[in-house]
């Protein structure tokens, strides 16, 4: 996408999450995290590169003892739907063997991706895989898998903004945008 075209994306979006919003939604998050995780010594696992403004900002709320890594599985690439499959980039690094394992992502679309990051790390030896979000659509479908902490809602329709992106833009802005319908 051109600087051009992604300026014209955004000036055609519709605000869904303010800024403000989106940061008590973290702080909401992290704080159940806290009342769940204080004690567990986690490992906090950042899904590329969607969830690394969300992971990043919540880490720095969790004040309790925990390890950071990171993995890289999509089924988007530089798309705006998924695919049928699942392409593993990198990671994790940490043994996970009998350790609590928090998945940090972006957004709980359809579920497939996480669904699957979450079985691949239960068979790398995690005793608990939880998941943490900062958005989950409103598809009105079922999912294969629930989140543990969700820190908005947004509809069913393309989101950007906040590590989420379009065609590779906008994954820097401190809101959420919904791309406009045609």
């Amino acid at each position: 996408m051109t600087r051009d075209d992604a300026l014209a994306v955004l000036q055609q979006a519709e605000l869904i999450h303010s800024s403000a919003t989106v940061q008590a939604a973290v702080a909401a998050v992290a704080g159940r995290i806290k009342a769940r995780l204080a004690a567990a010594n986690p490992v906090l696992l950042c899904v590329m590169s969607g969830a690394v403004p969300f992971a990043g900002q919540l880490m720095t709320q969790l004040d309790f003892p925990l390890d950071f890594d990171y993995l890289h599985a999509s089924r988007y690439g530089t798309h705006t739907s998924g695919h049928d499959k699942l392409t593993w980039r990198s990671g994790p690094w940490i043994d996970l063997e009998g350790r609590t394992v928090l998945v940090v992502d972006d957004i709980l679309d359809e579920g497939v991706t996480l669904a699957a990051i979450c079985n691949r790390l239960t068979q790398m030896g995690a005793a608990e895989v939880l998941t943490a979000l900062l958005a989950e659509k409103e598809t009105g479908r079922a999912k294969p898998i629930e989140a543990d902490f969700v820190g908005l809602t947004v509809p069913d329709r393309f989101v950007f903004g906040f590590g989420m992106d379009i065609c590779g833009a906008w994954r820097n802005l401190p809101a959420i945008y919904a791309r406009r319908e045609s």
